[in-house]
């Protein structure tokens, strides 16, 4: 019976669910034609193209076929090499920018079959402490976590930690020290080292990759979790929480993380050791965002005991967390979006509504509108955060009337004619799509 690629990386999760202290010392067999066509249809379309200047949608069925019989028997031979990816900054919502590295095709194929037989060795030992980029896990569920712990953990201050540039700051070297607990292929490792390697083409010229996996990488999401796997979450499971005698959870999104903790001077130790860690690993904790905040169950007394002060909030994947109480007095920690993030994404819709608005027809609009509605509540539409998500329909419904009525001259609709086209064409009303509270 002959194995396919699929069936062989079911196996291999398998064994290193089971052999935990295995290595794995044969994986280049697994990148062979069928198996690289089949992460060619995984592609998704419509993206923009690489240093060669090919989108996927340009290639016949005749040229990728033999494409991919030309870069295995390029691998065979040990000459296959990345090209540069392109790098392209695309607007981040607090104004910046932020840089991504787009692949050529044939390097987004071969990325996505290492990255999914990384993802068969590794998922196994990945902790639960680590949400981001990863199968049947979620923002909602890590922020789910979150609420858990303080709600019914002994829970007192909050460490809010931030990784200055991350993805930008990854070590390789020990990012190949990292892989080389689970995989001694040579040839394989090889291959991911040529990866991270292959260098930056920007306005025509070629940059040097020392360090960092490019934001854009199929790959990078998969390496990124392994280095944090490493260097952040067995560490601090392993070797940290041991030296710790009160409570103390660490709770990690891709490279946004916290860390709760029982005693404030437990906290502060916590945090010295956190920022020497990362340190010894080439990152850096950015010291403008990286604070310790009092918050918990006994946080709304102790500062109202001692300086009348509310306790203190956070913000985590886009939310404020804040204490208050149940309508009978029981405590209680609530979401709401954040402030910052409501502002970035209304920001975000007035722009794209001033731009497309002689672009389509208003039908067409309309369905893109109604489809960002739904993404927005389908994200934050969690348990007791309805006002923000109705703020959010409020802003959204006033912006499609202003940019509307300037599709020309003269105004085309007033607020009675709008409302009318609405009637027999609803925009997706705010409803909450995730339950937090009563789930723990």
């Amino acid at each position: 019976m002959e194995y396919t690629t699929e069936t062989k990386l079911a196996l291999i999760t398998k064994r290193a669910e089971s052999e935990p202290k295995t290595k794995f010392t044969s994986l280049m067999h697994l990148l062979n034609a069928k198996y690289l066509r089949s992460c060619f249809k995984q592609l998704k379309r419509g993206r923009a193209a690489g240093v060669d200047g090919r989108i996927l949608e340009s290639y016949t069925e005749a040229e990728i076929m033999q494409a991919i019989e030309t870069t295995i028997e390029q691998m065979k031979r040990k000459t296959y090499w990345f090209s540069p990816v392109r790098r392209v900054y695309i607007p981040k919502d607090n104004g910046k920018q932020r840089p991504l590295g787009i692949p050529t095709v044939m390097d987004k194929v071969v990325q996505m079959a290492c990255a999914r037989i990384l993802e068969a060795i590794y998922e196994p030992q990945f902790l639960s402490v680590s949400y981001g980029y990863r199968p049947k896990r979620d923002a909602h569920g890590c922020l789910k976590e979150i609420n858990h712990m303080i709600m019914g953990k002994k829970v007192n201050w909050i460490i809010d930690a931030d990784i200055k540039g991350y993805f930008d700051h990854v070590d390789h070297k020990q990012m190949m020290a990292c892989l080389s607990h689970r995989i001694s292929d040579p040839n394989f490792k090889n291959l991911i080292y040529k990866m991270l390697k292959a260098g930056i083409m920007e306005e025509g010229e070629l940059q040097p990759s020392d360090k960092g996996t490019p934001q854009g990488g199929i790959i990078s999401p998969m390496l990124a979790n392994i280095y944090l796997h490493y260097v952040l979450d067995t560490w601090f499971e392993v070797y940290k929480r041991q030296q710790i005698q009160g409570y103390s959870q660490l709770i990690r999104y891709a490279d946004d993380f916290l860390i709760g903790v029982q005693h404030r001077p437990e906290a502060e130790q916590t945090l010295k050791d956190l920022k020497q860690r990362l340190n010894e690993n080439g990152l850096e904790l950015s010291e403008e965002k990286t604070v310790i905040k009092e918050f918990g169950r006994f946080a709304v007394t102790n500062r109202k005991r001692r300086s009348g002060e509310k306790p203190e909030t956070f913000n985590f994947l886009g939310f404020t967390h804040y204490c208050t109480q149940t309508r009978d007095s029981r405590y209680q920690v609530r979401m709401k979006t954040s402030r910052k993030k409501l502002n970035q994404t209304i920001t975000k819709m007035n722009r794209w509504l001033k731009q497309i608005r002689n672009q389509l027809l208003i039908k067409d609009i309309w369905q893109l509108l109604m489809l960002k509605l739904k993404g927005h509540y389908n994200y934050y539409g969690v348990s007791g955060n309805f006002k923000s998500i109705n703020r959010y329909y409020r802003k959204t419904r006033a912006l499609t009337f202003k940019w509307l009525n300037r599709r020309s001259q003269k105004k085309s609709w007033n607020w009675e004619g709008f409302a009318k086209y609405e009637s027999s064409h609803p925009l997706p009303r705010p409803q909450l799509t995730y339950a937090i509270y009563n789930t723990w």
